[in-house]
């Protein structure tokens, strides 16, 4: 099984691993990007994330696919957070399987750097002391100020 997903819900990692079980393959790889509690010298409470949902789907589908073609015979799924998100909660998931390990390490890795890097997903750090900041993402989008959206003309 593969594919690639946002989620505004909390993610079931063991349902999403067992997805990935293949008879044929015996090796499995997972990364796991969890929300941290501090940043740039700044306590952190939470992180809320934007994210222009078709594309990120279509993007998100067409790296698994590149992975595929680069890695040959893996299963692979990943999924990110939208939303509101409290320190500790898994943001973003990648996982896959494979014949063997260097494979399921080599693809995890490129799917993880291609999502940060090409994911259409803004972050918005919320601090302790109650304000907040749109913060730079991988992929080079701008941050934005003020609570305004960073893509309010997107469906």
């Amino acid at each position: 099984m593969s594919g690639f997903s946002v989620s505004p819900v909390g993610l079931d990692v063991p349902a999403l691993r067992s997805a990935l079980q293949n008879p044929a393959h015996g090796a499995f790889c997972a990364f796991e990007g969890w929300v941290r509690n501090r940043n740039d010298g700044r306590d952190v409470e939470g992180l809320e994330y934007e994210v222009y949902t078709a594309l990120a789907q279509s993007e998100g589908t067409a790296i698994l696919a590149e992975a595929r073609e680069r890695f040959g015979d893996i299963d692979a799924i990943g999924v990110h957070r939208s939303g509101r998100l409290a320190v500790g909660e898994l943001a973003v998931w990648v996982g896959v399987s494979s014949p063997h390990r260097d494979a399921a390490f080599g693809a995890c890795r490129y799917i993880i750097d291609a999502i940060k890097h090409r994911l259409p997903v803004w972050k918005k750090e919320l601090y302790v002391e109650g304000d907040s900041e749109w913060v730079v993402c991988s992929h080079g989008g701008n941050p934005h100020s003020h609570g305004a959206s960073p893509h309010a003309d997107h469906p």
